[in-house]
Order: C-alpha cells, then structure tokens, then sequence
C-alpha cells in the first residue's frame, strides 16, 4: 500500500522525534556567561571593556550574540570585591575575567576553586600567590601580568634623569590596596641606590586627593611617583590635574596618564593586557584548562613623555631620554 509523500513526511517527523533524532530546526543553546570584575567603575574603563571585548571576538564570541558578559564593578570600593565575586558564581558564569589588581583576583578566588579566573594584574604572580608557576599554572587561575610593581625603580630612575635635583621623592600610594607594600619595597632600594629619600602620601578614596597638596607641602617633596592602583588609574584626570597645581615633575605607571597631561609614564600597556585576556577567556569557552594556558609576561614596555608639561615646568628633557620615549606628546 502507498503512503502519500506528504503523509510519510509526518510520519517520518515523528519518528525521528520519537528516537530523539534532531528534527529540521534544533533547540538553540543558551550562551555561556562571561563574569568581568573590576574595582573601578564602568564610566571610567571603556576602553579597556572595548579590548577585552575585542580579545572575545577573535575567538568567535560576540557579546549579545554568542556570550553574555556579567559585570560587576566595585566602584573603587574593594570592600565590595567578595561579595560581588561571590554573586558570579552563584549567577553560574563560566569564566571570571578580574581586572584592576591583584585584589580583584585573590576576590574571585577565594569565591571559587572550580570557575576558571583569568587575571590582569601587576607584579609577579608567582610572589603574590596567584599561581605556583608560569608556564603551566595550578588550579583555576591564569592570565596576563603588566609587571607594574617590578618597575618602579625603572619608573624612579626616569624621574632622576629628568629631574636630577629633586632628593626628596613622593610616592603617592593607595594604602588599602594590595600594590603598595611591594612597591614601596622596591621603590626604596632603587632610592637608597640612588641617594633619594621616599615620602608616603597615603590616599585610600577619591575625597583624599585633596590632601596630598598640603602633604606634598608639608613633606617638601620635590618630585612624585603615582603608584600603580585601579583608584589612581580611574581618577587620573583629577590626580593630573592637581599635580599640575603643584607644578612639580611626577611619573606614571600608565600613558593614559601621559595623555591626560602627565610629564612621563613607563610600563606595559593596560589595553593590549585587557585584549589578551579576552583572547584567554575565548579559548577556556572553547575548552581550554587554565594549566593549559601559561601567565603572559609583557614583551614591550611603553614610555611616554609629555614635552608640552615638561616646557610648562621649565625642564629641559636630555636628547637620550628624549630618544627613547615610544611616544613624545608635544
């Protein structure tokens, strides 16, 4: 007996539905879920959201398309960071992306020992105890280190030659974040190298900048070194601004701050550091273990010289320092 094709279609259709066999259109899956966490607020750091968001798409995950990001910004109040870590993995993501400082990334994991974290952060992550090793990392924790804490002598040595008569030296220093202790140990043995004595200029929120101006007058302070915190980075119009008022030589760990008006900045790039991460977290979302992905360590340093404020504050810039600047702002 003949079926009619359009009978054996149906026919056909409900068999394969009745074996579990995919019919025409399948059930789409539900994205997977990104968690980005950062201490700073989400106004200040768009671009470094848009490079990590860039690191994400080379691997083949848009966002809104092919992944959801979850963020979660602590605006610059890392008392904040547990609870918000936590909140990730009960929201169930599959990857925590930390940004901002080593207490971001001790945050999330500490929230979780199975979620793969990838972190951006400065110092070595061998000495803080992010990872036990480079190469092949332990646990659920990899990423990219800027190396900012190791180079704060460099930074200091930048400063002495720009402003060789300046002895008394402000290092301006979040005290409740996790960089300044080790930087400030660095920083003094590259002084005592030097013959410079270092003052500590305590800022803990954004209402203390206010203070450094009566500190730094106070101190005598002849020339500034800014630390490498999310607080500073996120406020660094403000910190530029005043330190323009006080009209004294200071170094940055960032060009963003070179951009904003800043004399000089040395260290790695923040943005190429954010895209590289969005790289990592693509290829966990495709099944790669974070042992299998090793700690990037930056291959380039950026050092940029700002010549307009250096002619504001009456400094001549030395033709070798001038030569190796990667960026001159003039």
């Amino acid at each position: 007996m003949e079926i009619g094709i359009g009978r054996r279609r149906i026919i056909l259709a409900l068999g394969g539905a009745a074996f579990g066999w995919p019919l025409g259109v399948s059930a789409q899956q539900p994205m997977p879920a990104v968690g980005f966490l950062h201490p700073g607020s989400a106004a200040d750091w768009t671009d470094l959201v848009n490079a990590f968001r860039k690191g994400l798409n080379e691997q083949g995950f848009v966002e809104g398309r092919s992944v959801t990001i979850e963020y979660r910004w602590a605006d610059n109040d890392y008392s904040r960071l547990s609870a918000l870590s936590a909140d990730l993995v009960r929201r169930g993501v599959a990857v925590i992306d930390t940004s901002g400082g080593i207490a971001t990334v001790l945050a999330a994991k500490a929230a979780t020992t199975t979620i793969p974290v990838v972190f951006e952060a400065g110092g070595d992550p061998v000495k803080t105890g992010l990872v036990s090793t480079l190469n092949r990392p332990d646990g659920n924790v990899t990423g990219i280190s800027l190396m900012s804490i190791d180079l704060v002598a460099k930074r200091l040595e930048l400063l002495h030659e720009l402003a060789p008569a300046a002895l008394n030296i402000g290092f301006l220093a979040n005290t409740s974040g996790s960089n300044a202790e080790p930087e400030l140990r660095e920083l003094e043995n590259a002084a005592q190298t030097l013959g410079r004595q270092i003052h500590v200029l305590s800022v803990q929120k954004e209402s203390d900048f206010e203070t450094v101006s009566v500190s730094l007058a106070t101190q005598k302070v002849d020339a500034l070194i800014v630390g490498a915190d999310p607080l500073f980075t996120s406020h660094r119009e403000k910190i530029v601004a005043l330190i323009a008022r006080l009209a004294i030589p200071a170094i940055y760990p960032f060009r963003e701050y070179a951009r904003a008006g800043g004399l000089l900045s040395f260290g790695a790039s923040i943005g190429y550091a954010n895209y590289l991460a969005g790289v990592y977290v693509g290829r966990i979302l495709k099944g790669a273990k974070p042992a299998d992905l090793p700690v990037q360590l930056p291959d380039r340093f950026e050092f940029v010289l700002n010549l307009k404020t250096a002619k504001t504050l009456g400094l001549t810039v030395p033709l070798p320092l001038l030569g190796r600047a990667d960026e001159v702002i003039e």
